[in-house]
């Protein structure tokens, strides 16, 4: 048997910059076998920072800004780790991220950006909004937009940026025929970064729009809906901050040579420690000082890329990075014009926003359309039926790369229980044990890795299994792990089991449950595995009881095997795999609690919604009818089903009820969950149970109702 290579570096990507995002993509096409790589960033997408003043004017709808890192990582084989770093131990190697186990490196990077926030001026957090971070400046923006009457707005910096930000405001605001009253205040001198020539033509575009440039303005605090000066208050309903560039406050704590809060890099973008690079704005170039500006940051990561892998790898010497002296500047001038400044020529035109624009597009169409990899051919000479088994796609993770009910059915007919303390309820979730008078259930579940990250895959997985016990109305008492941990040296084996079992000692501790044992070995993925128990106050809840006219209750939304399986052919935007994971790592255990009553109660896993109906149906002597409309589905699930993805284990799932239409949205009641919710069988007003679980925080619904059809189920 051929195992992979096995990892021994773990690269730490801090941040999804544009030198990031590069390298990234560069990695994607030429990696460096060994090399486990994880990204860090607050959310999904990376902004494009050369696009906001279009998107700002109306010309880009917020999509067009955004760098899919989620996607982008899939290309590279990189995890993605959502949340934002609070620290560094450069000691221990060690990144710390809120609500996770830290995460160790052998190299780090750091692409974290600036920011525009002013906490030293009174009364900006609660009143108004900094250009950076982007996305929710651009958030903010689009809900003000869209408003109605008069507007006004107030923009403090006049540098390029805060002036070109008012162009776009203007010109927006004019396309919704809203009169305006724009204002941009500038401490000092503005747009002392642009040559004369320039810095006439943008004061004339300001002009012509009728903004007023107030210099020498002194802001003594902010209030609401106004910006008090010392001398004058200018009206604003909306007040944004564009003055300087900031570091991030985090950075100030590092152990690292820094100069103004920036941190120092030398000519190889390495830091005061020679286990971390830094670039993009949050760096400050000691040998060759230069402004914050996106053209570096860009032109930073075939040297980082380089450097990177010589330090990985051990081998090569490292390339240095030069700065060019001076840069193409293209200003956005509110409407599709552009003024451009290089050497101190100024022009200005429609021309020149279309060149803007095709530099723009061309950057963000390499995160767009990520280059397909070729993938190793089949040997000449293989047995039959390999084609078949490989399948045309990759085999899913979680419960799409489990076998279908038919197969597992025809596989356990022969099992029978002969014991007189272990109680058969065929096809429940979790088996029944009578032990010295107590109500024990038990169960044993394990996963294939469906992302790179451990820790959402542990929580992921344990969830999943808790599942089994919840339904059966018990609550969690016991558990035991079993780890295959794909191969690694032993260093990064160690780091990856302690981040596994943080995580798992958590949500069992969460959950009411102790972890008591188990085992682990190395293999050729990662696969993570629960046996538990649990204990019940009185007879569980098995699939046997549903009556006719009681109400299903599902509650979660379904959809996790296609925004899965989409993910990992690089064909799922990255808040709909974020808003998936999100539910799949949301426990089930309250939501048990409340559904105590239920006649009949299961989780929805592999089988689907319908596959996991049919078990209580057959297992009541019982019918169903659903109410398609009624059934939630996540984010994504439905555009993807409509593209014909499709997890490993659908066509197995579709095979136990050929008789109901095929469509999209048929197509996914039988679309595997993983971690998925409860479906149960409710008697009474189940209205009133809906919307205490609504309150507590389920995406709840009901979703239909039992029949007295025995085995008919019926989509409506």
């Amino acid at each position: 048997m051929h195992m992979p290579l096995p990892d021994t570096q773990d690269l730490v990507l801090i941040g999804g910059g544009h030198t990031h995002a590069l390298v990234l993509r560069m990695w994607g096409m030429t990696p460096l076998p060994g090399v486990r790589i994880t990204v860090i960033n607050p959310g999904p997408t990376a902004p494009y920072s050369g696009m906001l003043p279009g998107h700002l004017a109306g010309h880009y709808d917020r999509a067009a800004l955004d760098i899919d890192l989620v996607k982008l990582a899939r290309f590279a084989g990189a995890r993605v780790v959502q949340g934002s770093v609070t620290g560094i131990d450069v000691q221990a190697k060690q990144v710390h991220v809120p609500g996770r186990p830290p995460i160790a490196y052998d190299y780090a990077s750091i692409d974290i950006g600036i920011h525009s926030r002013m906490p030293a001026l009174p009364g900006f957090a609660e009143h108004a909004v900094p250009v950076k971070p982007l996305a929710p400046f651009a958030s903010a923006w689009e809900s003000y937009r869209t408003g109605t009457g008069p507007a006004s707005v107030a923009v403090i910096g006049g540098g390029v940026a805060g002036c070109e930000i008012a162009l776009a405001f203007a010109h927006a605001l004019g396309q919704r025929g809203r009169a305006a009253r724009i204002t941009v205040l500038e401490r000092d001198s503005a747009l002392t970064a642009l040559r004369k020539p320039a810095a006439r033509k943008l004061r004339a575009a300001m002009a012509a729009y009728g903004i007023d440039l107030i210099e020498g303005a002194q802001v003594a605090r902010i209030e609401d809906g106004r910006v008090v000066l010392q001398d004058q208050t200018i009206e604003a309903g909306f007040i944004c901050g564009a003055a300087g560039t900031r570091p991030h406050p985090w950075v100030a704590d590092l152990a690292l040579a820094q100069t103004d809060g920036f941190i120092n890099v030398d000519k190889h973008l390495l830091t005061s420690d020679p286990a971390i690079f830094a670039v993009g704005d949050c760096a400050h170039m000691t040998d060759q000082p230069r402004p914050k500006a996106g053209v570096y940051a860009v032109r930073q990561a075939p040297i980082l890329l380089h450097n990177l892998r010589a330090a990985l790898s051990g081998k090569g010497a490292m390339k240095p990075y030069t700065a060019q002296e001076d840069y193409l500047k293209l200003v956005s001038l509110g409407g599709k014009r552009a003024l451009v400044d290089r050497y101190g020529v100024a022009l200005s035109g429609a021309w020149l926003w279309q060149w803007k624009n095709h530099i723009d597009q061309k950057f963000m169409d390499q995160f767009r359309h990520l280059p397909q990899m070729a993938t190793p051919a089949l040997p000449a000479d293989h047995a039959a039926g390999m084609i078949e088994a490989i399948g045309p796609k990759p085999m899913c993770g979680g419960c799409g790369s489990k076998l279908g009910q038919g197969a597992l059915a025809r596989a356990i007919s022969c099992v029978t229980a002969t014991r007189d303390d272990v109680v058969t309820l065929p096809g429940d979730d979790a088996a029944y044990l009578k032990t010295g008078g107590a109500r024990q259930v038990m169960t044993t579940d394990h996963l294939r890795a469906m992302v790179l990250d451990p820790v959402v895959m542990t929580r992921i997985t344990a969830l999943h299994a808790l599942g089994d016990i919840w339904a059966m109305g018990a609550d969690p008492q016991a558990a035991t792990v079993n780890l295959i941990l794909p191969p690694q040296s032993r260093a990064l084996a160690e780091r990856q089991m302690a981040e596994i079992m943080a995580t798992a000692q958590e949500v069992m501790a969460e959950a009411g449950a102790q972890i008591v044992g188990g085992h682990s070995t190395l293999g050729a993925e990662l696969t993570i595995g629960f046996t538990l128990t649990g204990l019940c106050a009185r007879e569980p809840i098995s699939l046997s009881g549903a009556k006719p006219g009681d109400a299903l209750i599902l509650t979660k939304p379904i959809g996790s095997g296609v925004v899965m399986a989409a993910e990992m052919a690089g064909r799922a935007r990255g808040e709909w795999v974020e808003a998936a994971l999100s539910l799949m790592c949301q426990p089930q255990g309250p939501a048990a609690r409340l559904l105590a009553e239920a006649h009949a109660m299961t989780d929805v896993t592999g089988f689907g919604l319908l596959g996991h109906l049919r078990n209580i149906c057959r297992a009541s002597g019982v019918g169903a009818r659903l109410d398609l409309s009624e059934i939630p589905l996540m984010p994504g699930a439905l555009p993807l089903s409509e593209q014909g993805i499709r997890s490993t284990i659908y066509p197995d799932n579709r095979a136990a009820l050929p008789d109901l239409p095929e469509s999209r949205v048929n197509d996914l009641l039988f679309d595997p969950q993983t971690a998925g919710g409860l479906l149960a069988a409710v008697p009474g007003d189940a209205h009133a149970l809906l919307d205490t679980l609504t309150a507590s925080g389920f995406d709840a619904a009901i979703i239909g109702q039992i029949t007295a059809n025995p085995d008919q189920i019926d989509v409506v």
